[in-house]
């Protein structure tokens, strides 16, 4: 059993790690903005041990001292990407990552007890986009866009744990398909019979399973042979014309009317580049660890999420 720390725990992704802590048996911290969401989503009656500690991300504070006697820190706290960046939400997507994690770090360095692993998220647009390159988890960023330099930022404020002794594990994230998130607003169109290719059809979709990427984050919590980066995307990246006639076949709807640009603009906003521009990364990494994906291939994915 470990006492673990999360942030960002009631997420997509975040909600249903702690349930999977929680279900192990581990002693969980909840870092929560907003503590009172934090004790709906993770009721007392359900979630007994779970114990919500109140912080300002971007802060230094009392909080802080919470880091101490914690085994371990999952680190997943960050502005949704999904809507119009101006140049003041640019700034807080940014600042929530790389800055939020940079006083996670500063709590770990001052904790007279420290936690012996961080995982820390970071995403797959770290390497920028492309229809034809292939990025593994040594590749170098082939773009300097605005989630580049996001990535690269988050990433940075992590490194910087490991010179206090704390193993990091950085888990560059794909996406995450599950019943939420991106992949929901995606199901609009073919739930109204107007499914298609979205935007050109031949951008690459990098995914991965909610659960996956969940049991990444337990393993790299426990195999203290893991360090460093590791893709946390499915190994069988598709064209986004293929994800979406295996999600018209699942569905039982036809997938032959394309879906404008501007329609996924509109439900995703600027944070639309994720899906309407892609990269075709490869989980090396990952599947050298021995990982074992429960939802490798995109149709039996999409087969579970339709029918949660």
């Amino acid at each position: 059993m470990m006492k673990v720390a999360v942030t960002g725990a009631t997420g997509f992704v975040g909600s249903r790690l702690v349930q999977r802590l929680h279900d192990a048996g581990h002693q969980i911290k909840v870092f929560a903005r907003n503590p009172e969401r934090a004790r709906k989503v993770f009721p007392e009656s359900a979630y007994g041990q779970v114990e919500v500690v109140a912080y300002t991300p971007q802060q230094s504070g009392n909080w802080q001292t919470e880091i101490s006697g914690c085994d371990g820190v999952i680190n997943l706290a960050g502005e949704a990407i999904a809507e119009r960046w101006t140049p003041e939400r640019k700034k807080e997507i940014m600042n929530s990552r790389a800055l939020g994690t940079e006083k996670l770090v500063e709590a770990i360095a001052m904790a007279p007890v420290k936690p012996k692993v961080m995982v820390s998220a970071s995403a797959i647009g770290f390497y920028g986009t492309s229809e034809t390159a292939e990025f593994y988890e040594t590749s170098e960023p082939i773009k300097q866009d605005f989630l580049s330099q996001v990535c690269q930022a988050w990433e940075t404020a992590a490194d910087k744990v490991t010179a206090h002794g704390t193993r990091l594990v950085t888990v560059r994230i794909g996406i995450v398909l599950g019943m939420g998130g991106a992949i929901a607003k995606m199901l609009t169109p073919f739930r109204l019979y107007a499914g298609g290719p979205i935007g050109s059809g031949k951008q690459w979709f990098s995914w991965v399973h909610r659960d996956d990427l969940v049991n990444l984050f337990m393993q790299s919590l426990t195999d203290e042979n893991m360090s460093g980066i590791y893709n946390g995307t499915a190994p069988h990246p598709v064209r986004m014309a293929d994800m979406c006639d295996a999600l018209g076949k699942v569905m039982n709807r036809p997938s032959w009317l394309p879906v404008p640009d501007f329609v996924i603009e509109t439900l995703l906003g600027d944070g639309a580049i994720v899906v309407l521009e892609g990269q075709k990364v490869l989980p090396e990494r990952t599947q050298s660890t021995g990982f074992s994906y429960t939802y490798p291939k995109i149709e039996a994915a999409l087969r579970d999420i339709v029918v949660e």
